[in-house]
């Protein structure tokens, strides 16, 4: 509108369309009866049109209006204005209808092994307007993600200790003490699948994540709070090389249960619950609440949601269970 209305003018939505319709109807009385509007509204609005802009737009004539040379002018424009105008608002209203775009969500690597591929089949099936990018990293990470607005949702291990984030406690998982399927027989341990108390494991040689891992994080802080002190002899972060090196008698570890179930099932590895205090943690969804939350996002968020309870309640998530009570923090 900046080509053709001089410096301070204004005009609005619905003065454009009444000249339009006036303008194509060829009379004021004519338009008054399209726009369901009295005629003396409408030669109110051309009125105060022309001298914002300082020149007339129409001639009123026998047979009705004519349009000046200028009144040509804004038609063409008002037209262009009001279709640009009209296929905006179909599209907003087709993307909450169908909701598009691409969604990004930060997973830890342990639960993207399991969340991914039932994540982005459901939302594929349901939206496939939706393109759903999956990044994987420690949680310590996913968060920070989060934080930088690099991811839009975010799986964590913990409760986000920062207002612009909610977070949603959805599971808590149970940690399994694991070490190679023919232990030494000097290692005071019972049989697997027996409970040992997390005292007894402090003083085993320990193949855990590095500082600054969640898992490892979480497991320094309880043993702390117990007035124990972990002893490592390895440090790596990947769960494949723990349980690998493990295996061959390293020394043992701790991982949550369902990174270790299949290895336990097929005996390559001894694995016991731990008691005193029993080992677990929880698993949240969390996003950003400083900042506005597209449809596609809600739906992705949603499907997410529902996914990992039913893994969890199917069993397909060994040793995970659903909150009794859903609690959203931050």
């Amino acid at each position: 509108m900046s080509a053709f209305i001089p410096h301070g003018v204004s005009m609005d939505i619905r003065q454009l369309r009444y000249f339009v319709a006036i303008a194509e109807n060829g009379s004021f009385s004519r338009a008054a009866e399209t726009l369901h509007v009295a005629q003396p509204g409408l030669s109110l609005h051309m009125r105060n049109m022309e001298e914002a802009l300082g020149t007339k737009l129409l001639f009123r004539t026998p047979r009705g209006v004519v349009l000046t040379e200028a009144g040509s002018i804004l038609l063409r424009h008002a037209r262009n204005i009001l279709q640009q105008l009209m296929l905006a608002e179909t599209e907003i209203r087709s993307h909450e209808d169908v909701p598009s775009g691409e969604v990004r969500l930060g997973l830890p690597g342990t639960i993207s092994e399991i969340l991914s591929v039932p994540l982005i089949r459901t939302a594929r099936h349901r939206y496939p307007s939706i393109k759903l990018r999956i990044l994987e990293g420690m949680s310590g990470f996913v968060l920070e993600w989060l934080r930088d607005s690099r991811v839009d949702l975010a799986v964590l291990y913990s409760s986000a200790e920062d207002p612009a984030i909610r977070t949603l406690k959805l599971l808590t998982e149970t940690l399994v003490f694991l070490g190679p399927a023919k232990p030494d027989g000097g290692s005071g341990l019972p049989p697997s699948g027996q409970a040992v108390t997390f005292e007894a494991l402090t003083g085993k040689p320990l193949i855990l994540p590095s500082r600054g891992h969640g898992l490892r994080d979480h497991l320094d802080r309880t043993a702390a709070a117990a007035g124990h002190e972990l002893t490592t002899v390895v440090d790596v972060d990947s769960y494949s090389n723990i349980k690998d090196l493990s295996a061959e008698g390293f020394g043992f570890s701790i991982l949550p249960e369902h990174a270790v179930s299949r290895d336990a099932a097929a005996g390559r590895l001894a694995t016991w619950p731990i008691r005193d205090p029993w080992l677990r943690r929880d698993v949240y969804l969390a996003h950003a609440i400083d900042r506005p939350i597209a449809k596609s996002v809600k739906v992705v968020r949603d499907i997410a949601i529902a996914t990992l309870i039913d893994l969890a309640n199917s069993g397909q998530w060994v040793g995970a269970t659903t909150t009794d009570d859903l609690t959203i923090a931050g």
